[in-house]
């Protein structure tokens, strides 16, 4: 039989995080009770204009085909909520609408690189990053910001990972995993590096407004016009209005590669969900008072949850600005457990002490494992108790 698989998926490295989640399904339906704290969303439920938005969408019969790019109405909604929100100027043929901005990043790297270029990744990294790079036919190229950078890059460390094949690099923040954000003039340092040499910034911004001790969001888009320029912004509803399940990204940049972003969808996905974009019209437009809601939750579950996780031995912590996750560095915890990788320490947290977290191995961090605080307090608090209790039982 010839060969049944692309060579281009052959490469591929399963999500650790939807791996670690399935695992965990599977004690759950056991009934065994394993508390997750791999969670990449908000466990609130959307909002309920957003809901009625929705409903009132398919009443009303707007249930067929969008064109490809999105809805008029919800670019429009775009174009005003980044003008408010991070006074951002931008056209409608700027604007695509995707299924989740996990897939507008797909799509983008699928216009943009051609096979052998170089996409520069900061160390820690969203897991799917390299996976897209690679299935576009591109290379990544990896940049650690350590511990004591606070898991950021610096623009010397930029310059000196570029190359003639170098097309983009990617600045996600507030980050996940480690829910550190660059400051106005990290990012400004950054951008003169990109101007210098010449290569695209690809702007990962969906957890913008979850932010914490005072943080505010500054887009390196808006460095300047130049900057804005040779800058993809992308962003969505999932973790601002939990909206996670709705599926609803978008990208904001180039015409040109809108353009042929917007091509490419229409021979692959066509439009996202009609009727989740009638919600995302409201959920731009409506009341924004629930976004802050969340955010205060989230803030006061890190003020209680931060000191205790620090205070398990052998963990590491930095206190993280925004996202909703906790990145440990477990180096000490691992040695003196027994442990030599932190996927069989993972693993063993799973099985023993019933609680699942997702390994630093996903996001090219040996030595750290990712904490969601996007569940309940007492949830939280009993994972801590149980994560403590399993390393003080095997200290040695």
């Amino acid at each position: 039989m010839k060969q049944l698989l692309a060579n281009r998926v052959k490469t591929l490295t399963p999500s650790s995080t939807l791996a670690i989640t399935a695992k965990a399904k599977e004690l759950k339906d056991q009934g065994i009770d394993v508390i997750g704290l791999g969670a990449g969303e908000p466990d609130f439920n959307t909002p309920q204009n957003i809901l009625d938005a929705a409903t009132k969408s398919m009443e009303q019969g707007f249930t067929k085909y969008t064109p490809a790019g999105g809805l008029p109405t919800l670019k429009q909604a775009i174009i005003a909520k980044l003008q408010r929100d991070n006074e951002l100027a931008y056209k409608a043929n700027e604007i695509i609408v995707g299924v989740g901005a996990k897939h507008v990043l797909y799509t983008l790297f699928q216009v943009i690189l051609n096979e052998g270029d170089e996409v520069i990744i900061p160390i820690p990294y969203w897991v799917s990053y390299p996976e897209q790079v690679k299935l576009a036919g591109g290379v990544p190229v990896y940049v650690e910001g350590t511990r004591e950078q606070q898991y950021k890059i610096t623009a010397e460390q930029l310059a000196s990972a570029i190359t003639e094949k170098t097309k983009a690099v990617i600045i996600n923040s507030p980050s996940n995993p480690s829910g550190m954000v660059y400051s106005r003039e990290e990012l400004k340092a950054l951008a003169e590096v990109a101007e210098k040499h010449d290569i695209l910034i690809v702007s990962d911004e969906i957890y913008e407004k979850l932010l914490y001790n005072g943080n505010k969001h500054f887009s390196i888009a808006q460095i300047s016009p130049a900057i804005k320029a040779r800058t993809i912004v992308v962003n969505g509803l999932a973790k601002s209005h939990s909206m996670t399940g709705w599926r609803i990204g978008y990208a904001a940049g180039d015409a040109e590669i809108i353009n042929a972003m917007t091509d490419l969808a229409s021979h692959s996905t066509s439009n996202a969900t009609t009727t989740a974009q009638y919600a995302a019209i409201e959920a731009y437009n409506g009341p924004q008072d629930t976004v802050e809601v969340m955010r205060q939750a989230f803030e006061e579950r890190l003020e209680k949850i931060y000191p205790q996780i620090a205070a398990i031995p052998g963990f590491k912590l930095l206190k993280p600005e925004g996202a909703f996750y906790l990145l440990p560095d477990v180096a000490e915890a691992m040695e003196r457990t027994g442990f030599d990788n932190v996927d069989a320490f993972a693993e063993s947290l799973l099985t023993e002490a019933n609680v699942a977290v997702i390994p630093g191995s996903g996001f090219g961090t040996n030595m750290t494992i990712r904490l969601s605080y996007a569940i309940s307090y007492d949830s939280l608090e009993e994972a801590v108790r149980r994560i403590d209790q399993f390393v003080k039982s095997k200290w040695q």
